[in-house]
């Protein structure tokens, strides 16, 4: 059933409205991911504490599961130079479905107290599993029905990649104006393409928050998007790039697991920015930068707080201005001039809110600029007068939740089969 109103919010939010009402009342970025009441004094002489961690690929992936695999392991530094006795189990290419509850399982027999699950698609697949457990913490991350839910051990955790997004966007629309300074294109030609993983809202906002990048300072820049319809499809993302640069994008981008998008850029001549991972050593001469969320602190933070006998709080949301979404290094011999200046600048103002990366007057829906979108209930229930999440002229984009809610398609952006 869950997966039916995911569907349907889908379809409800690419029309202009918005996603889902919290279960506490406040905003999720709090930048806390432990309950007020759950302090780290008091606690009892320490067993091992053994942690699970259900991964959609492997260590071999380069990509996604790589990244979160990076946060695992610094997080596991400061755990033991802490002095706690931390041990992981890991399960890897797990995609969906019963390998996901079997994994769980086992993790559950082997006595992990806390699990946290990578994907999107895990949380569906356990939750009722979850159920049965509920000395155990089982954490949803990128998902957010286990916040929905009524249950005292599970949370979700995710963090406000877009404005990663909307930084590298300023990367890409930097090369584009250089592009056209040097008469390499034209202005109309400043075309982008972005291979999509479904469509969604977490791609959506991602690839939207991207393109207001781009346009914040090449205003002639247009993008394409091509969906693979799976979160990691190494020959489909291939493929999705090559058909974007033979439609005429100059530059490519992604929200896809791999690197087959960034190798097809180095092998046509275009220029990249990337997902989870710094992409130069496969496109040394493409890839300008990627974004990536570092889940170092909420690894850390959340093992430190099962540790000392504390509750996970039901919604996580990292953020820019706490390290949590980070671009990787620069290539400096293909980034145009000024644009670390111009990225630093807008990270800045990210972090300070004098810039909103859904500023709706940057924007425009058919023509028209939004003055409304609304946001659903727990249950998927229309509510068209709460929760409006345009609030001083900027949608709140994951505000109510972390999980992202905008799935508004605006004007500048094509969908291509």
């Amino acid at each position: 059933m869950k997966k039916v109103i995911a569907l349907l919010l889908v379809l409800v939010m690419a029309i202009g409205l918005a996603a889902c009402t919290p279960k506490p009342a406040t905003p999720t970025n709090t930048g806390d991911n432990t309950e007020n009441n759950t302090p780290e004094t008091n606690t009892p002489e320490k067993e091992t504490l053994k942690v699970g961690l259900v991964c959609i690929g492997d260590e071999n992936d380069q990509g996604y599961t790589y990244n979160f695999l990076r946060g695992q392991k610094a997080a596991q530094e400061k755990l033991k130079a802490d002095g706690l006795d931390v041990e992981w189990v890991i399960k890897y290419n797990c995609i969906s479905g019963a390998p996901v509850v079997d994994a769980n399982q086992d993790l559950v027999d082997e006595g992990c107290k806390v699990i946290f699950n990578n994907s999107y698609d895990h949380a569906f697949a356990i939750e009722d599993l979850v159920k049965e457990y509920p000395e155990v913490q089982f954490v949803g991350m990128t998902n957010e029905n286990f916040y929905k839910d009524d249950l005292d051990n599970t949370s979700n955790a995710f963090a406000n990649i877009y404005e990663g997004r909307y930084l590298a966007g300023i990367v890409a629309g930097m090369k584009l104006n250089e592009l056209i300074e040097k008469g390499t294109i034209t202005a109309d030609k400043a075309i982008v393409g972005y291979v999509g993983a479904f469509n969604y809202a977490e791609v959506v906002s991602g690839y939207t928050a991207y393109f207001l990048g781009i346009r914040s300072v090449c205003p002639s820049a247009t993008m394409l998007v091509k969906f693979v319809d799976s979160w990691s499809d190494p020959t489909a993302e291939g493929d999705a790039a090559k058909a974007l640069i033979a439609d005429g994008a100059v530059l490519i981008s992604q929200h896809a697991d791999n690197t087959n998008a960034a190798v097809e850029a180095e092998k046509a001549g275009v220029f990249h920015t990337g997902y989870n991972n710094d992409m130069r050593s496969v496109a040394p001469n493409a890839s300008l930068v990627s974004t990536r969320i570092d889940w170092t602190k909420y690894f850390y933070d959340s093992v430190k707080t099962v540790y000392n006998g504390g509750t996970l709080a039901p919604d996580y949301c990292g953020t820019t201005a706490n390290g949590e979404v980070v671009l990787t290094e620069y290539n400096d011999a293909i980034i145009a001039a000024g644009t670390k200046e111009a990225v630093e600048k807008a990270k800045k103002g990210i972090a300070d809110g004098s810039v909103k990366v859904f500023d709706v007057s940057q924007f425009t829906v058919k023509g028209e600029h939004l003055t409304h979108a609304w946001a659903l209930d727990t249950d998927g229930d229309w509510v068209p007068d709460s929760n409006e999440a345009i609030i001083n002229g900027e949608f709140k984009e994951s505000y109510f939740q972390s999980a992202p809610y905008f799935a508004i398609a605006i004007d500048g952006i094509t969908i291509v089969e």
